[in-house]
């Protein structure tokens, strides 16, 4: 994991004297700093200390000795991390080729392996909106001819490019653990994939996209898969037709307690699964006639909805808006504007390329088209800011940036312990190996 800006402003400042003589060699003159204190703090409390660092200073920390670098074996220490550890809304990005919609751009600026396996290394940009940093991760274990499709609980979840039949696997990309899923029942192309992971459950939703023919699609089916703590599981035995005619978004879906959304076209509007009951049903869309570019997004529990409004044959002035879903289901209610003067410049930027979005916690990222601008709302703050592009690729931050393909965001909660996919190690079933 490499830090974006390594030198990291300190909370207060330290002042250290060096003497000679008597006194002793690096004293700090900073009663905070004395070692005769921190030296005798109890190894469950700086255990405890540990646990609350942000994952790139954990992972620096563990150079520091033996047992700190055994820390993540130890399942006190990770029973105790699941516990205190502050949820952190970060945000993980890949590079995508615009031709084909689902294909990961695979990075080769490394090579190959020193053994001779010229296999491309799948890699990811992790985003902290806290402290506007990019950190790389690199996802070595992930073979060749999978796409991450969607992220929930610490977990990414990658699917096979190929049509047919889909094989997906479950990654923790902080620990490098990999898990396999049943293959779907259905064959499809580029089916919308929905994920839910909590501490005693994992649901995923494949959706649209079914091969009719070898060379025709429609999007005609779900398919779920569920297994819990209390040891009931569906392998892909629940089904669910999709309403008639509907134009999902391939490859977008949000979860928001217990159902997913995604967005529906010609004309827009919402379309929800709600898996407990295996159902699907529509929500009409606001101003859906005079959308650009919307996108669904989740914030705090409940679905936003980001849109471009053109409207000016009514005398409306153009925007950028976003409005909640209530608790009804049924009903949006605006609640936030981009201010006319940044929108002015959002419009001259994104030059009506287009526009995506992705939210996670208090967080909105907006990512332009063809550009390597990008903009950060906080919605608690009311604060809108210009993102840096990521410095670990070429092009910047563009969505569909020439050669250096489309950027496709996940929210993404990092953490050290996901020991939720030890339910899946009760499953006997033969699996397919991957390995290359």
């Amino acid at each position: 994991m490499d830090a974006f800006n390594t030198s990291l402003p300190l909370p207060f400042t330290y002042t250290f004297t060096i003497s000679t003589g008597n006194s002793s060699m690096g004293t700090t003159s900073n009663p905070w700093m004395d070692s005769r204190i921190w030296s005798k703090l109890p190894q469950r409390l700086l255990d405890r200390v540990i646990a609350f660092l942000p994952p790139p200073a954990y992972f620096r920390a563990r150079s520091v000795c033996k047992r700190w670098y055994g820390l993540l074996f130890s399942n006190s220490f990770l029973e105790m991390y699941m516990q205190v550890s502050p949820r952190r809304h970060w945000f993980l990005f890949f590079k995508q080729k615009t031709m084909l919609r689902t294909y990961i751009y695979r990075n080769n600026n490394n090579g190959g392996s020193s053994n001779g396996d010229n296999r491309a290394i799948y890699e990811g940009y992790l985003f902290d909106p806290y402290d506007i940093a990019w950190y790389r991760l690199s996802f070595t274990l992930i073979p060749p001819g999978f796409s991450p499709s969607s992220s929930s609980g610490g977990l990414v979840c990658w699917v096979s490019d190929e049509a047919g039949t889909k094989n997906l696997i479950l990654c923790n990309p902080l620990v490098g653990s990999v898990t396999q899923l049943p293959p779907t029942l259905r064959p499809r192309l580029f089916p919308s994939i929905g994920l839910t992971v909590s501490p005693t459950s994992i649901d995923v939703a494949v959706a649209g996209d079914d091969l009719i023919s070898p060379y025709a699609v429609k999007n005609l089916t779900t398919e779920s898969f569920h297994i819990d703590a209390g040891g009931f599981y569906s392998l892909w035995g629940t089904t669910s037709s999709l309403p008639r005619l509907c134009s999902l978004e391939s490859g977008r879906m949000v979860n928001v307690q217990g159902k997913f959304y995604c967005m529906n076209y010609s004309p827009f509007s919402v379309l929800a699964y709600d898996i407990s009951v295996n159902n699907w049903f529509k929500i009409q869309a606001p101003m859906r006639r005079f959308l650009r570019s919307p996108s669904l997004v989740e914030s705090r529990g409940k679905l936003i909805l980001v849109a471009a409004v053109e409207k000016s044959k009514l005398n409306v002035p153009k925007s950028l808006r976003l409005w909640g879903l209530q608790a009804c289901g049924t009903t949006w209610v605006e609640i936030e504007r981009m201010p006319l003067q940044l929108y002015l410049q959002f419009a001259e930027v994104e030059g009506e390329n287009g526009f995506e979005c992705v939210g996670h916690g208090e967080f909105i990222v907006i990512m332009i088209r063809q550009s390597d601008r990008a903009l950060l709302f906080d919605i608690c703050r009311k604060r809108w800011q210009w993102i840096p592009p990521c410095p670990y690729i070429h092009g910047g931050f563009g969505v569909g940036g020439g050669e250096g393909g489309e950027l496709h965001g996940f929210a993404y909660e990092p953490r050290l312990a996901t020991p939720v996919v030890g339910l899946l190690d009760q499953l006997t079933l033969p699996f397919q190996s991957f390995s290359g």
